[in-house]
């Protein structure tokens, strides 16, 4: 593990790099083309990195593409506080003001759908159109890990872990982060990632503060539950998402389960359009970028996409 710091994160390639504030907090931000704004949000255990592809082809198809590292990730501000999924959706909305529009496309993948789910319900004018990649609607995903045990709840086991105080952090940086490169290989599917992509994402986690900041995210979640900030989340969790939304999901994701976002329609009352990408894991947009930048490029350009 040779990279540390800027060289991890600021990659060169047909993008710009820049840093943007928003919600009392600087992000590092990654744009390519012009047109109709669409805000990128990565997962666990990425960054924005993990867009670029589709930074290069939703230029090509007449966007403007943003991947941003999350708050914690990579070149962004790494504050204390703020791992909470409202939070993490505030962020969002104001960095799509920031970037000078009212409003955007917004694709999440994993933690970033999470999120994107949430900006949909918290900041709906500021969400056109929804697109979620492997992760379903939040209140679904916690429903499944206690009402599927031997299933999504097993699968969800590892956030578990991530509850203890500083053991977690110390695994997940051993031996140059060899566990990112574990759970990337285990919740794909075969032939992915390859050896420079895991150094990527290795040295990305890396970065101080990184290891702590990301699993933050998972322990509001968990411990949130029935707590009053929680409680409160769920209830706005409720309403209905507003915005045409397209939920992708690889068919063989052994992290959370297909049958675990199936279903996700119920709490869209917009246009609502679910795709199964044959032969991925947990990462479509890497793993099957073609097949991924079919489906999404091809509902961009729908203008009435269907239910």
């Amino acid at each position: 593990m040779t990279e540390r710091g800027d060289a991890a994160v600021y990659l060169e390639g047909p993008w710009a790099h820049r840093s943007v504030s928003a919600n009392g907090t600087r992000f590092h931000v990654v744009e390519s083309g012009e047109g109709p704004l669409v805000l990128l949000l990565h997962g666990f255990p990425q960054f924005w990195w993990t867009w670029r592809g589709q930074l290069t082809s939703l230029s090509q198809a007449g966007f403007r593409a943003a991947a941003v590292d999350l708050r914690g990730y990579g070149g962004s501000d790494k504050p204390p506080r703020g791992y909470d999924l409202v939070t993490a959706a505030s962020d969002a909305a104001g960095l799509v003001r920031s970037l000078g529009e009212a409003n955007a496309v917004v694709v999440g993948h994993d933690w970033g759908g999470l999120i994107a789910w949430t900006m949909a319900a918290y900041f709906p004018k500021v969400v056109r159109r929804l697109g979620v990649i492997s992760v379903p609607h939040p209140l679904r995903l916690r429903g499944a890990v206690l009402s599927d045990p031997l299933g999504q709840g097993r699968r969800s086991g590892y956030a578990l872990g991530f509850q203890l105080p500083l053991l977690p952090e110390r695994q997940l940086l051993a031996d140059g982060a060899r566990r990112v490169g574990r759970m990337l290989t285990a919740w794909s599917g075969p032939g992915w990632p390859d050896p420079q992509t895991e150094r990527r994402y290795r040295a990305a986690m890396s970065i101080p503060s990184v290891a702590h900041s990301s699993l933050e995210y998972h322990r509001w979640f968990v411990r949130s539950r029935l707590r009053p900030d929680g409680l409160r989340y769920a209830r706005a969790m409720r309403a209905a998402i507003q915005a045409p939304t397209l939920h992708l999901h690889g068919s063989l994701d052994r992290c959370v389960l297909p049958s675990t976002a199936m279903g996700s329609g119920v709490h869209v009352e917009a246009p609502y359009r679910w795709r199964l990408i044959d032969g991925a894991g947990h990462f479509p947009q890497e793993e099957r970028p073609e097949r991924f930048d079919t489906e999404l490029r091809s509902w961009l350009a729908d203008p009435e996409p269907e239910r």
